[in-house]
């Protein structure tokens, strides 16, 4: 499957304004509504709600709050599918570093882990991390700690089809999500040679 003319749209609009957006100024709500949020949509998830669903059976719950160790914290994103819950996102701005700082995975980690999901994504746009998230997460793992799959905004066009036969909603309905969490259920990491610190 190609990707979408609006994936190769914002792939462009990223790339020629990469230094504006990687600016610590650039608002992780300004990449949620101009950047990821679309990207979803080209996934087929109602990211807003537009078909007027009721509460239950939102495609998405923004700031869905989940208690861990006493306190509420609040994931970004959690993406449903006829109420139940798949998996999570967490969005960062592009100035974080996803690829190497382990502060934001051990955050989407920790609530996956606490909510029982197998998998989460973790994304700026300008990257894009899936977790296996059955593995209970440490404030001293690596950032590439059951990391299962990772790419960045310059893949998008060719790892279009892979991403969309995990992701899109209508394959997650014909039950490649749930396929691809168990194939993955063994998987800690991707860490290469070159990007583990001995």
């Amino acid at each position: 499957m190609a990707a979408p003319a609006k994936i190769l749209e914002l792939v462009r609009r990223f790339e020629d304004n990469s230094d504006d957006y990687r600016a610590a100024q650039y608002g992780e709500a300004q990449t949620r509504i101009e950047f990821i949020n679309p990207f979803f949509e080209c996934l087929g998830w109602d990211i807003d709600n537009r078909r007027g669903a009721g509460e239950e059976y939102k495609d998405v719950i923004h700031e869905t709050a989940i208690k861990i160790g006493g306190a509420i914290k609040v994931p970004d994103y959690c993406f449903r599918l006829g109420g139940t819950k798949l998996f999570y996102l967490e969005a960062k701005k592009p100035a974080v570093n996803l690829k190497d700082d382990p502060a934001p995975a051990y955050q989407l980690r920790r609530y996956a882990w606490n909510a029982k999901l197998p998998l989460s994504i973790l994304t700026n746009f300008a990257e894009f991390a899936v977790y296996n998230c059955r593995f209970r997460p440490a404030h001293t793992d690596k950032s590439y700690a059951a990391r299962i799959l990772y790419r960045t905004y310059k893949d998008y066009a060719d790892s279009w089809d892979e991403i969309a036969r995990i992701f899109a909603k209508e394959a997650v309905d014909k039950g490649s999500f749930d396929k691809y969490a168990v194939t993955t259920k063994g998987k800690r990491d991707t860490a290469t040679v070159d990007t583990a610190s001995w």
